[in-house]
């Protein structure tokens, strides 16, 4: 999980998530980082967004938030959602297969 937040820090201080930063940050936690778990991260990130999957990721919980009178947010919500769900799934399905061999 360290790797996930690792990444996570780095991309919300504005740096780049590479395999050398991302080290750094997990020695700076107190641990010995694992190089296949660093280089699968890493290639697991290639080309994502992180903003966007981190305000898709909050979407659904915005909406259950919304009160009773916010109908037509959540309709909005769901067509948009509707909307990128394709390629929400494939980047999904390539991000987690990605992250599967960290655990794996």
């Amino acid at each position: 999980m360290n790797y996930i937040y690792s990444a996570l820090l780095l991309h919300s201080a504005g740096k780049p998530v590479s395999e050398d930063s991302v080290k750094k940050v997990v020695q700076a936690a107190g641990e010995q980082p694992d190089e296949a778990k660093v280089k699968a991260l890493v290639a697991a990130l290639d080309g994502v967004n992180i903003d966007e999957v981190i305000s898709k990721a909050a979407m659904p919980v915005a909406v259950a938030a919304a009160p009773a009178g916010g109908a037509a947010v959540a309709v909005a919500a769901e067509a948009a959602e509707k909307k990128d769900e394709e390629d929400m799934e494939k980047k999904a399905e390539e991000a987690a297969s990605g992250l599967a061999s960290l655990f794996g």
